[in-house]
């Protein structure tokens, strides 16, 4: 029986914490920040949590 590979562009986007929660980057952070104010860009730095709908899939993509 083959094994389930890990969908490595999952792999870079999200992470499991030690609870079980999926976390990922909040979008909107990487370029044309000189726009953006500064309360912005300090809310775009911290991890969001995935929905649990959505925390699903991403399990299955992680081979979780």
């Amino acid at each position: 029986m083959a094994k389930n590979k890990t969908h490595k562009g999952a792999k870079k986007r999200f992470k499991v914490t030690t609870s079980g929660k999926v976390t990922k980057r909040k979008a909107f952070a990487s370029h044309l920040l000189t726009k953006k104010s500064a309360g912005r860009k300090r809310k775009l730095r911290k991890p969001l949590v995935v929905k649990a709908s959505d925390s699903g899939k991403i399990r299955g993509l992680l081979g979780l």
